[in-house]
């Protein structure tokens, strides 16, 4: 079994548990249905996961997946998620730490 230690495990316990268990659940099954649905991905999504959660705020993770959700729907009662300055700054905040996340994990 691979063990791919993200940065929240050097953080401590409390770094590792911010996120609800719905949340990290919800994130590993997305990530299976993208990366293939074998214990090395699992391996490695959980990883990702941990790893977002040590660098972003639970808040700040919702912000930036509603955006991203609502930037998806069309017409103008979405426009304000597409230009503003908070909502671009929670998507860039979330793609960062996804980025490092998919640095150190996959």
């Amino acid at each position: 079994m691979l063990a791919l230690p993200g940065p929240a495990a050097a953080q401590g316990p409390a770094a590792l548990n911010d996120y609800p268990t719905l949340a990290r659940a919800d994130y590993i099954f997305g990530c299976l249905a993208v990366n293939g649905q074998t214990r090395d991905s699992m391996t490695r999504c959980a990883c990702s996961i941990d790893t977002i959660a040590s660098i972003l705020p639970y808040d700040d993770y919702v912000a930036g997946e509603t955006v991203l959700s609502l930037r998806q729907a069309g017409g103008e009662r979405t426009a304000i998620f597409r230009g503003t300055a908070p909502a671009t700054e929670a998507v860039a905040n979330l793609r960062r730490a996804q980025a490092e996340a998919e640095i150190l994990c996959f």
